[in-house]
């Protein structure tokens, strides 16, 4: 029985966690908003740049972070800025993985563009079990980052 109420908290709270996406194409960050919002999540707000993204980071637990952006190649130093100062679970999505070769902070991962929902909704439950302490298998396609930094 204590499985069971244990479940359901850890369900719970990972139902109120918070996702800001930091992308400046479109149509692609509809695309995650949906997929995240069909797993029951919320999503916090939508960012192309990086004073508009750290302007949303106290609404955000989880972000998904393109590296390239409309102010230009700022996601590294944005998802740096997000997970140390404002304690935010970051992701960072790219078609160029090697730009994150440099200290990336306490970031969590990256994930290789083009990428597909399911890889999105395995993702963000590796991200929100990271967060809440809770067990998740990483998914293959997401590159974790050492504990220190890329």
């Amino acid at each position: 029985m204590s499985t069971h109420v244990m479940r359901r908290r850890l369900d719970t709270a990972a139902m109120k966690q918070r996702v800001l996406i930091v992308e400046d194409e479109f149509l692609i960050a509809l695309d995650l908003a949906d997929t995240i919002e069909t797993m029951g999540l919320t999503v916090s707000g939508f960012a192309s740049s990086r004073d508009h993204a750290l302007s949303l980071a106290p609404l955000a637990d989880i972000a998904l972070v393109d590296v390239n952006l409309s102010d230009g190649a700022t996601g590294p130093s944005i998802g740096r800025d997000l997970s140390q100062r404002f304690g935010v679970t970051v992701i960072f999505m790219t078609a160029n993985p090697e730009q994150l070769k440099g200290d990336t902070g306490r970031t969590l991962g990256v994930l290789s563009k083009p990428v597909m929902p399911h890889v999105v909704e395995q993702s963000m439950g590796y991200a929100i079990a990271s967060r809440l302490g809770g067990l998740a298998a990483v998914p293959r396609e997401l590159r974790i980052f050492a504990a220190t930094g890329g």
